[in-house]
């Protein structure tokens, strides 16, 4: 165990970090320290200027070689994906000069789950598509839905990211690769809560398209755009979306999903859907803003940061949560070991203790890295009229 880690369990043990029991504790670090590892491993996200054109695809034909993933009376989820994939590649290789695609298998081979992120991550791609087809024990459910990563929602989608993310249970050594994350225990999915994912906006609005495209064009049953905790999804560092292209449980949608036909006319609407995404966010790159900032006046004052929160309470702002505690504590800089901008946030019976509020969500999560040193369980928290907000709706909200 790293040596933050034996820190917070001490503070833990000594009540000097007190929460409300030891189960929620060692969940709560279990999810903590997933998070920051699996972020070290992935590619950095962007700063500064947001990339306005797509010049690489990765698409992932879910399943391959010993996974055969779902399995219809007839048929298996590997094969079908993989038949359109392969498709959905061709269309775009055939139709769009300017982008790269690349994919994480082109024939019946097992590649690791981890194994697919880093084929997107290593070539920077600008969006990640993975195949998949959806199944059920019941042979009623039908239809196409598009998962893009999310905070975990249990019920009728739950099965999914359990199935999907399960094919970690076939990979050597799964338990350090990924952490100790057990793909059928809720309590894993815990982790998705404190999960950022700065492409939800752009995820979101690509599986959108491709429903749109499903239900309007090949007349397929909408079933949505579902937030999901899923895997392959939290490992990759641009938009993705996992797309469920119909259920092989279902009879008749299975035999659909095996003809030319059927996989012709998904792959169109995938296509299709491609094809807008791009040229909408290509559409952004015609409009050039000046960022230079304009000089200031010379008399011109710029209040402190908490007078700037305090003339506009409705913004949202980003600190470093360092501690927390049901007994108030002085904020003066030797109670938290020199730091000197200490807010103190009420949230029911807990004060929450945090440091550095920016409005820059990149800018809050380079002084976390600064702030760990000396807290090392610190981590981002978003802030609105002085109440914590979940912080993957704060991050969507500021990037509208």
């Amino acid at each position: 165990m790293c040596k933050s880690n034996e820190i917070l369990l001490e503070m833990i043990a000594s009540n000097s970090l007190p929460l409300y029991d030891k189960r929620a504790v060692g969940i709560f670090l279990i999810s903590l320290i997933s998070y920051f590892t699996w972020n070290a491993m992935a590619s950095d996200p962007p700063g500064g200027d947001v990339k306005h054109t797509i010049e690489t695809v990765v698409i992932d034909a879910g399943h391959g070689g010993k996974d055969s993933g779902a399995r219809g009376r007839r048929a298996m989820e590997k094969d079908i994906a993989l038949a359109i994939s392969l498709k959905v590649g061709q269309l775009i290789e055939e139709n769009i000069e300017d982008v790269k695609v690349i994919y994480t298998r082109k024939e019946d081979v097992f590649i690791e789950l981890y194994e697919r992120a880093d084929i997107a991550n290593e070539a920077e791609a600008d969006l990640f598509i993975s195949i998949h087809v959806n199944a059920s024990t019941k042979s009623s459910p039908f239809g196409t839905s598009s998962h893009v990563l999310g905070l975990h929602r249990t019920g009728e989608h739950f099965d999914v990211a359990v199935r999907e993310n399960s094919v970690i249970l076939l990979e050597e050594d799964y338990e350090t690769t990924y952490q100790g994350f057990d793909p059928t225990s809720l309590e894993s999915y815990i982790i998705f809560s404190v999960m950022q994912n700065i492409y939800l906006k752009q995820s979101i609005e690509f599986a959108s398209y491709v429903q749109d495209q499903f239900r309007d064009r090949a007349m397929r049953n909408d079933r949505g755009v579902v937030q999901q905790g899923l895997l392959v999804l939290a490992r990759t560092a641009m938009p993705g979306v996992l797309i469920e292209t119909g259920f092989i449980s279902n009879p008749e949608e299975e035999k659909f999903l095996m003809t030319a036909y059927g996989q012709d006319l998904i792959a169109s609407g995938i296509y299709r859907a491609f094809k807008q995404y791009k040229a909408r966010i290509e559409e952004n790159s015609k409009f050039t803003v000046d960022k230079t900032p304009p000089p200031l006046p010379e008399t011109l004052t710029v209040p402190p940061a908490s007078v700037q929160m305090e003339s506009n309470p409705d913004a949202i702002y980003f600190l470093v949560q360092i501690a927390s505690s049901r007994n108030q504590v002085p904020t003066d800089p030797s109670s938290f070991k020199g730091y000197d901008d200490v807010t103190i946030i009420e949230q029911g019976k807990w004060y929450k203790y945090a440091v550095g509020r920016v409005m820059s969500y990149h800018e809050a999560l380079e002084k976390c890295a600064a702030v760990k040193e000396d807290f090392p369980g610190a981590f981002v928290i978003a802030v609105r009229n002085n109440q914590i907000v979940p912080l993957n709706e704060a991050i969507l909200e500021i990037n509208q």
